[in-house]
C-alpha cells in the first residue's frame, strides 16, 4: 500500500468512526447496545469510533446493517457537489482484499440510495450476509464477467449485462476471469 493509500485509509477510518459515534450518541446507544445491535465487538466499535481501526468491509457492513442505514452514510462526506474519480475517492477492501468497494454517490433519509464501484479481482469471490430488510441492489458488470450469486443460485453476466436484486438474503460476487471486473452497484434502502 502506498503512502498515499495509506493516507486514504486513515482518513476514511476517522471520517467513519466520527460519523459512527455521532449516529450512535443520536440513537442514545452504548457501545454495548451497538455491540450487541452489530455483532461487532464493543472494543472494535471502540477502536473505529477513535480512527484507530481501519475496519474491513464486512465489519461496515455489520455495523450498517446493525443501525439500519446505507453503508454510505458511515463513508460519505456532506458536500454540494460532488466529483467521483475512480480510484481517488474512499475505499473499503473486504478481508481478503479480493473486493475494493468505492462509494460514488448518496442519498440519506427514507428510500436511500447510494452507488458504488467495486473491483473484484481475478479468480476471486466476495460473499457476504443479508443486508437489512428492504435493501434491493442493482448491479452492472462495466469491464469483465461476473458471476453473482443470490442464496443457492448462480447467475453469469457479461460486460454491461444488469442484474436486480432483494439483497436481504446472503449473496455474493465471483470473477472466474483472469481480468479484473469492475462493478457498478445502486442499492436501494425502502
Amino acid at each position: 500500500m502506498s503512502d498515499h493509500q495509506k493516507h486514504e485509509a486513515e482518513k476514511l477510518a476517522r471520517q467513519a468512526g466520527v460519523t459512527l459515534r455521532r449516529l450512535r450518541k443520536g440513537k442514545q446507544l452504548s457501545l454495548q447496545d451497538l455491540a450487541d445491535l452489530t455483532s461487532v465487538s464493543k472494543l472494535t466499535l471502540g477502536k473505529i469510533e477513535r480512527g484507530e481501526a481501519n475496519p474491513s468491509l464486512t465489519v461496515m457492513w455489520k455495523i450498517a446493517n446493525g443501525l439500519q442505514i446505507p453503508l454510505s452514510t458511515l463513508l460519505a462526506e456532506e458536500q454540494e457537489i460532488v466529483i467521483s474519480r475512480k480510484h481517488e475517492g474512499n475505499k473499503v477492501l473486504s478481508a481478503d482484499e479480493s473486493l475494493t468497494l468505492e462509494p460514488v454517490f448518496s442519498t440519506r433519509g427514507f428510500d436511500a440510495i447510494e452507488t458504488h464501484r467495486a473491483f473484484l479481482k481475478p479468480g476471486t469471490e466476495y460473499i457476504t450476509d443479508a443486508h437489512q430488510s428492504g435493501v434491493v441492489e442493482y448491479i452492472t458488470v462495466m469491464e469483465g464477467r461476473a458471476r453473482i450469486q443470490i442464496q443457492d443460485d448462480f447467475y453469469d453476466l457479461e460486460t454491461y449485462d444488469a442484474i436486480k436484486f432483494r439483497a436481504d438474503q446472503l449473496h455474493g460476487y465471483h470473477n472466474p476471469c483472469e481480468e479484473p471486473a469492475v462493478l457498478h452497484f445502486v442499492m436501494m434502502y425502502t
